[in-house]
């Protein structure tokens, strides 16, 4: 019977020869993403007649592995480390280049006391002043205290007993440890530890005035240090130093929120330009609620 459609057939063997190319063509691996890979399949011989051995590689039959017990696929090496969200969220940043993370450092005040503002030069960028803690003025307090209830009973049992000379003598020490109590109270009133943009410094004294100063750029080593009473009460001792020599600022104690203190400090040292990138945002936004 005839070919309908009047062409001759092909040759037995260029049909044979465009099998066996079809069936022996290479097949491209596939990723992940493209969903589980197979073998070549199973392998052909010369003739129609199938091999052996069905060609799948050993395994799970995929070709990528898959880790024993969970679902998925194991993550290709070449699409680099994974980054959780949390890793994330501390690096976005907005349009200004700041971090949409939670701020680790307080805003800065605004402007010095007239106390501290007579120390610092024109070009020197004001960062913040602090008070010792009140835990300074524990010693005096007491003393005050005890004076108070011992020379006050004293008084009045000399009194009692008719002794007029002894009972003035004991309100006149009373008197002078109060005022020393009170002396104790203002020096801790007019003692500030100020960070500038260039230098820490302390001043304190009240008839004599006293100040000390670091430039940042000499500070080599910076440490504070919190006792048990300490980390209760929020305040520490400050260690600063400066190419290994003693210096007025070598030990500062009794500063309160030791841990927002050193991160500024650290941060005016190592990051300026985020200091004053900070600084800027802030100014701006301001702007915009007093124009709001």
């Amino acid at each position: 019977m005839g070919n309908p459609s009047g062409e001759p057939p092909e040759p037995e063997d260029d049909a044979e020869r465009r099998r066996r190319e079809r069936d022996t063509e290479p097949i491209p691996r596939v990723r992940p993403d493209d969903g589980p890979e197979f073998g070549p399949g199973p392998g052909y011989s010369a003739g129609p007649s199938y091999a052996d051995d069905p060609g799948y590689p050993d395994g799970m039959g995929y070709g990528e592995e898959r880790r024993a017990g969970t679902r998925g696929w194991v993550r290709d090496p070449d699409d680099g480390p994974e980054i959780s969200e949390e890793e994330l969220a501390g690096l976005r940043v907005d349009a200004s280049g700041m971090p949409l993370g939670p701020r680790r450092v307080l805003p800065l005040e605004d402007e010095p006391t007239a106390l501290v503002a007579r120390y610092l030069f024109p070009t020197e960028r004001y960062r913040g002043e602090w008070k010792r803690h009140k835990i300074s003025l524990a010693t005096p307090l007491l003393v005050g205290l005890l004076a108070t209830f011992v020379l006050g009973y004293l008084a009045g049992w000399l009194a009692g007993e008719g002794g007029g000379t002894l009972t003035t003598l004991s309100v006149l020490v009373w008197l002078a440890i109060m005022g020393w109590v009170a002396w104790k109270v203002a020096d801790w009133y007019f003692d500030r530890f100020i960070l500038t943009n260039k230098r820490v410094m302390v001043v304190n004294g009240i008839i004599t005035r006293r100040v000390a100063m670091m430039p940042l750029l000499r500070v080599t080593d910076m440490k504070y240090e919190q006792s048990p009473l300490g980390r209760a009460l929020n305040y520490g001792t400050f260690v600063l130093e400066s190419a290994g020599q003693e210096q007025a600022l070598r030990e500062i104690k009794y500063l309160p929120n030791p841990n927002e203190l050193y991160l500024r400090v650290v941060e005016e040292m190592y990051e300026p330009q985020a200091v004053e990138a900070r600084l800027g945002k802030e100014a701006e936004e301001a702007k915009a609620d007093d124009g709001a």
